[in-house]
C-alpha cells in the first residue's frame, strides 16, 4: 500500500525537518496543501525540504512550481481544479463520492477518496461512506489500485483501509498531531509495517 501524507494547512516550526523524517521512515508521497499561502512561501518551504525528495512531492496550489522544481505532480481539488495548459506531471484529485471515483479515476493517476472516518483535523467532519458502501465498491472494482483513502486515518484503522482494497491511505491529522512527540519514530515505522 502507498503511504501519502498530506502537510498541515498552516505552516509549522521545524516542518521541513518532519517531511525529512517522513520520507526517510518510507513516506512515498507528500502533498503540500496550504490554501491560505502566497507562492513565496511555498518556495521557501520547498528550498528547506532535501532536494532528493522532490520527485515525490504533490502541490495542491501554486501548480506553477511543479516544473520549476522537478515535482511529482498537482493535485486537483475545489479551489484549484484545472490543470495547467501542457502539464505533464502525475495528476491527482479529490473525491468525495462513489460517482466522482467513478468518473474521475480513469483521467488521473490516483484519486483521494474522503472522509473514510471521522477526521482528526477538521472538527465535525465525519465518516461519509458506511462499512457495507465500502465494501460493495471494492467488489465493483469501484475502489482499487487508484483509489487512496483520506479522512480519520490512524494506525489503527489501516487493517480495515485493507480489507476494502484502497490501494493507500493519505494521513494529515493523525501525523502532525505527533510530530513532537518522543516516540515519533516507532509510530512512523509501526504505520511502514501495516501497510
Amino acid at each position: 500500500m502507498k503511504w501519502i501524507t498530506i502537510t498541515s494547512p498552516e505552516f509549522l516550526s521545524g516542518e521541513a525537518i518532519f517531511i525529512d523524517k517522513l520520507f526517510s521512515q518510507g513516506l512515498d508521497l507528500l502533498h503540500i496543501r496550504k490554501p491560505d499561502a502566497p507562492l513565496e512561501a511555498y518556495k521557501q518551504l520547498l528550498l528547506k525540504i532535501p532536494e532528493q525528495w522532490y520527485s515525490r512531492i504533490v502541490l495542491h496550489e501554486h501548480f506553477e512550481l511543479a516544473e520549476e522544481y522537478k515535482l511529482h505532480g498537482i493535485h486537483l481539488n475545489r479551489r484549484c481544479s484545472v490543470a495547467p495548459n501542457a502539464y505533464h506531471g502525475s495528476i491527482s484529485c479529490s473525491c468525495h463520492t462513489i460517482e466522482e471515483v467513478i468518473t474521475q479515476k480513469d483521467s488521473k493517476d490516483y484519486v483521494f477518496l474522503s472522509p473514510i472516518f471521522d477526521s482528526i483535523s477538521k472538527v465535525g467532519y465525519h465518516a461519509a461512506f458506511s462499512p457495507t458502501l465500502l465494501k460493495q465498491a471494492a467488489v465493483e472494482n469501484v475502489i482499487d489500485e487508484k483509489v487512496i483513502a483520506l479522512g480519520g486515518i490512524t494506525a489503527n484503522n489501516i487493517p480495515l483501509v485493507k480489507e476494502w482494497h484502497f490501494s493507500g491511505v493519505a494521513l494529515l491529522g493523525d501525523i502532525w498531531k505527533r510530530m513532537s512527540d518522543p516516540q515519533v519514530d516507532e509510530y512512523l515505522n509501526h504505520i511502514r509495517t501495516l501497510l
